[in-house]
């Protein structure tokens, strides 16, 4: 029994010299050695691992806070606030720090799932037939629905057929483009941001 009590007492007076915060305590320097231990002495930065380094936009809100992705073998394995931008000065809010963990989720639906009408089952379809598909639509419901001249001879030349509810994401510049293209180039009169909402 006394040579149980010896090694636990021997055990924790080691556990009591290797952890820091008793140094700490005792007056040295957090930054220095007494935040030292066994322990940290052979960790390493994760990010050491990464092979490249990225920047990227936060996807989350109108704010448009910078991001350091990094990266290992062409997997993201980080994401970090970028110090240089004026923004955000390298902070991230809850929801930006857990972008990662968005971008890496078994949950996230990684292609094109197509429901045909009165079907009750999705169809994995390629990304470029639902693109060319919501081309077509788009133009097919725009020739449905223009107006060239209200009842009274107004010329109009617009669609009520179509609305557009852009992504609190989009900055001045991207807003800008999308109202000139639905806008002016398609006759869309019902466009809206989240923003505003």
């Amino acid at each position: 029994m006394n040579q149980i009590r010896r090694r636990l007492a021997r055990k924790a007076s080691e556990f009591f010299k290797d952890w820091s915060v008793p140094r700490q305590l005792s007056g040295q320097s957090a930054v220095a050695e007494a935040a030292r231990s066994s322990l940290s002495e052979h960790q390493r930065p994760r990010l050491e691992e990464a092979d490249r380094i990225g920047t990227s936009i936060c996807p989350f809100c109108a704010v448009g806070c910078a991001q350091l992705v990094y990266a290992k073998h062409g997997k993201p394995i980080h994401i970090e606030g970028d110090p240089r931008s004026p923004v955000n000065q390298g902070t991230l809010c809850p929801k930006g720090a857990g972008t990662l963990g968005m971008m890496l989720s078994e949950l996230r639906v990684p292609e094109v799932l197509y429901r045909a009408p009165h079907s009750s089952a999705w169809e994995k379809r390629p990304l470029d037939w639902a693109m060319a598909r919501i081309a077509a639509l788009v133009k097919q419901t725009r020739d449905e629905t223009i107006v060239d001249r209200l009842a009274d001879g107004t010329p109009v030349r617009h669609t009520l057929g179509i609305a557009s509810l852009g992504g609190a994401t989009l900055d001045n510049e991207e807003n800008y483009l999308i109202k000139k293209l639905l806008g002016g180039g398609l006759g869309v009169v019902s466009i809206e941001n989240q923003a505003r909402i």
